[in-house]
């Protein structure tokens, strides 16, 4: 291979960008002295040339190689300091990847070259390591954007409108029977018909993929994971994870966005902006670190050779420096632009709205996004916590945003697992959580309403699992949360008892029944919706097997039963018109016309009294909403038996109709209109409307 010419080339746009000519290599680095831009073969394998890029403007190096083309490999080697206590980690042996690079080849080796200090010494991190790490680190490839999205529509679903569908890119399909082998795990898989398909049967709107940015997913070293499987420890925030690549082109991430946005089912990304996969003082060095440490992390103001940690990862990625809060904003406006995905969902959202240490809503992140006009056409949801001083912030984000409600996620698992005193909040649940996000104009779908997410129990657990048992991550059963707000139903674990398992198929269904009829945004787990279990584990993040993947063979008819029950209630949720609203109810008399937006009543058909809301051992409730010329009559019973419901008295003649009993028990409901009431089995959601 023969050498390129160079020239200094321009300082934007940062990364490495083909113009027909030649390519344009940009990187920052405030406190380096010397960068080196590195050429690889196609593999990675071999280094063919070095380029010293001597041009520095305003903190941005650049080189321009006449004539190189996509496909060339390459990384960098940045000079500087090397003085930990000072928060200096130059080190020129270690090669980097460009953290705007849009594809990576080669492996991550866990070698102890990987990392800036010697890791046989004594003094760890302050040593100085003179290990090249060249051969055991991935390389960035300069990639051609071109690609034909013609006939590619913009969904713009509203929120009130979307069904969420969480899920893990490779778990989802890796087990698939109608794939190749090599395309099971992959885009490629994901975008195969009978995947989309099975997701447009269902009636998803979106599908929320956890992470697919590059995270390495395998380590090889004690006192480390052997497998990353969520992949919330990103690498780089342009390069998707190469493992999800059936082929190694990009493209095929945007094969599949376009077919999902054909089959009608948006694209959001879970992404984790929060901190890296370098971790803490002694993770390795393969990117941000060896750039710019002093820059891009945030750093102990006592001693710099530690870092401030309010994600319990080791380090915050400091998106209070601008050129680290232009990464971030840049990587999100090239997966809208160029891959044409639908929204966004922030792990450890509250971290990047910190300004020096404190949660604020007028941090340069959210005013950041609330000014750009290509963010703020897609769909923005925030996890509204981290783990450090004042990181719980459920309800402080900004209007446009919505935000996953744990609130939501316990009151409706304590109701559904018998707890007392549940009735007050769960009436808040129910219709969006008003008291936590009717402010600034927000909507009643700012609300991410959740029963399980990927961290946790699955929902067959929840009714089958009164512990975690998690031994087979290895930690000895100590990971994992033990507010499981769970109930086994009387036996730990898989029953043959068919007393507990209708129990448990009862829970389930309501549980389903009330997420999808709540008002707020519905978001399910893949596999919930045919009772996919984990056995018990509730923090499987290193389980890439098939206690996380969807055994699709396995599937037995029960399961494909409850399949078709949520089938039938996400198309009810979409019939029902009271959910196309934007306000929250008020409780209040509408228009003079007698009735009230939304009313509860007892199952003596009697509105509620400051009585009913405290009775610690009320567990069953009734709501009804206008409907256009309709009324609908949603009731909830979590009692051990049947209750006997009547009716509310509402003027006019209004004929009741029997729309959904989750249990399944009702299948002749008498005559409605003579009796004026209904038998309301245990552990069941009724829907009646009364036209």
């Amino acid at each position: 291979m023969h050498r390129f010419k160079s020239r200094c080339g321009r300082p934007f746009p940062l990364g490495a960008h083909y113009d027909g000519k030649g390519v344009n290599f940009a990187l920052f680095s405030a406190h380096a002295s010397k960068v080196e831009l590195c050429i690889f073969d196609e593999s990675g394998s071999e280094e063919l040339a070095r380029y010293v890029i001597s041009a520095s403007e305003n903190n941005i190096w650049h080189v321009y190689l006449e004539g190189a083309l996509p496909g060339l490999v390459y990384g960098y080697r940045v000079y500087g300091r090397y003085d930990p206590a000072s928060g200096y980690r130059f080190n020129p042996n270690k090669l980097l990847i460009d953290p705007y690079g849009k594809k990576l080849v080669g492996t991550l080796i866990w070698n102890k070259a990987i990392f800036g200090y010697d890791v046989d010494s004594p003094d760890k991190d302050l040593s100085f390591s003179e290990l090249d790490s060249a051969p055991y680190v991935p390389k960035s490839v300069v990639v051609d954007d071109t690609y034909d999205w013609s006939g590619d529509v913009a969904l713009n679903y509203p929120m009130s409108s979307s069904i969420i569908y969480e899920a893990h890119l490779r778990g989802s399909t890796k087990l698939n029977p109608f794939l190749d082998d090599c395309t099971r795990g992959t885009f490629a898989g994901f975008a195969d018909d009978s995947t989309i398909n099975y997701l447009k049967h269902l009636g998803i709107t979106a599908v929320e993929f956890l992470p697919i940015h590059a995270f390495f997913g395998k380590r090889h070293k004690r006192g480390y994971v052997i497998d990353n499987y969520w992949g919330y420890e990103s690498f780089s925030y342009f390069a998707p994870e190469q493992s999800y690549l059936s082929g190694g082109d990009i493209n095929e991430i945007k094969d599949m966005v376009k077919k999902l946005h054909a089959k009608g089912i948006e694209v959001i990304l879970d992404v984790v902006y929060n901190h890296t996969g370098e971790g803490n003082h002694l993770g390795p060095t393969l990117c941000y670190r060896g750039i710019d440490n002093l820059s891009y992390y945030v750093l102990s103001p006592d001693n710099k050779r530690y870092y401030q940690d309010t994600t319990g990862c080791g380090a915050s990625f400091n998106i209070q420096n601008p050129a680290v809060l232009r990464l971030v904003m840049d990587s999100l406006r090239y997966w809208v632009k160029e891959m044409h995905v639908d929204g966004f969902r922030f792990d450890l959202a509250s971290a990047l709205c910190r300004f020096n240490g404190d949660f604020k809503q007028t941090s340069g992140f959210l005013y950041a996004i609330a000014q750009d006009d290509i963010l703020q056409k897609v769909k923005l949801i925030a996890e509204p916590w981290d783990i450090g001083p004042g990181g719980y912030q459920l309800g402080a984000f900004l209007p446009g945003w919505s935000e996953w409600n744990d609130k939501y996620r316990d009151n409706i698992r304590r109701f559904w697992k018998g707890d007392a005193y549940q009735i007050a909040e769960l009436a808040s649940r129910l219709t969006g959580s008003s008291e936590i996000f009717n402010h600034n104009n927000r909507s009643i779908s700012s609300s991410i309403n959740f029963i399980t997410a990927h961290d946790g129990f699955t929902l067959r657990d929840l009714v089958s699992y009164n512990n975690k048992h998690n031994s087979a991550n290895g930690e000895d059963n100590r990971d994992g949360t033990n507010a499981n707000w769970s109930w086994n139903s009387g036996v730990e674990g898989e029953s043959n008892n068919i007393v507990v398992e209708n129990n448990r198929l009862y829970r389930t269904k309501a549980m389903l029944a009330t997420l999808l009829l709540s008002f707020g945004t519905p978001m399910i787990v893949f596999g919930d919706e045919f009772a996919r279990t984990q056995m018990g584990n509730n923090n499987p993040y290193c389980q890439d097997n098939a206690i996380t993947w969807i055994t699709w063979e396995g599937i037995q008819s029960s399961q494909k039963q409850l399949i078709s029950f949520v089938r039938k209630l996400i198309r009810l949720r979409k019939r029902l018109k009271i959910y196309d609203r934007h306000s929250f109810f008020t409780g209040r008399t509408v228009n003079n016309q007698g009735h009230k937006d939304l009313a509860w009543y007892t199952e003596q058909g009697c509105e509620f009294t400051a009585s009913d809301w405290h009775d610690g051992e009320r567990r069953a409730i009734s709501y009804l909403i206008k409907d256009g010329k309709s009324f609908v009559m949603i009731i909830l019973n979590a009692n051990y038996h049947s209750v006997d419901w009547k009716f509310p008295d509402i003027k006019g003649k209004y004929s009741y109709e029997l729309l959904l009993d989750s249990s399944g028990q009702l299948k002749d409901a008498g005559n409605l209109q003579k009796t004026k009431q209904i038998t309301v089995p245990a552990w069941s959601v009724v829907v009646l409307e009364a036209k």
